[in-house]
């Protein structure tokens, strides 16, 4: 049985896993890759890998410091920090990037399988939350 976002919206919840951060390499944000065994009947564990890995990337992205992260900081010293009244800094368009790509991954890939991808920015960049629903073709004699 296929699921869509909106199926999902009403579903009983079945469980939740929780992708630990990875503070192997310090604080960057970074989260484990092991795969867990609670998606086995539900999810490719290379679909899991990719999707953990590019979103490691994208956090790696957000967090690099260059010239241009070096200037919205000196902009924003400049203008007593009104300048982000009007501007967008790089972290919170690669942070809106990232919400981009898993409520995509949700359509495309999640939903389907009755799960549901929460965006770690909503638990705190602590964990990456799996939801996963009931599935009621499996029989509903609750």
């Amino acid at each position: 049985m296929t699921h869509s976002l909106q199926d999902l919206q009403q579903p009983a919840v079945s469980s939740k896993v929780f992708i630990q951060r990875d503070y192997s390499s310090g604080t960057i944000c970074k989260f484990h890759t092991k795969f867990p065994s609670e998606l086995e009947s539900r999810l490719d564990k290379q679909l899991f890998e990719e999707t953990i890995q590019t979103l490691n990337n994208l956090y790696a992205e957000a967090e690099k410091l260059g010239g241009k992260s070096y200037l919205e900081g000196c902009l924003a010293c400049l203008t007593a920090y009104t300048i982000f009244l009007c501007m967008e800094t790089h972290y919170e368009k690669v942070l809106k990037k990232i919400a981009r790509y898993i409520k995509d991954q949700n359509e495309k890939t999640y939903a389907p399988r009755g799960l549901l991808l929460t965006d770690p920015i909503e638990r705190g960049l602590r964990v990456v939350e799996i939801t996963i629903f009931e599935d009621r073709s499996i029989g509903s004699g609750r």
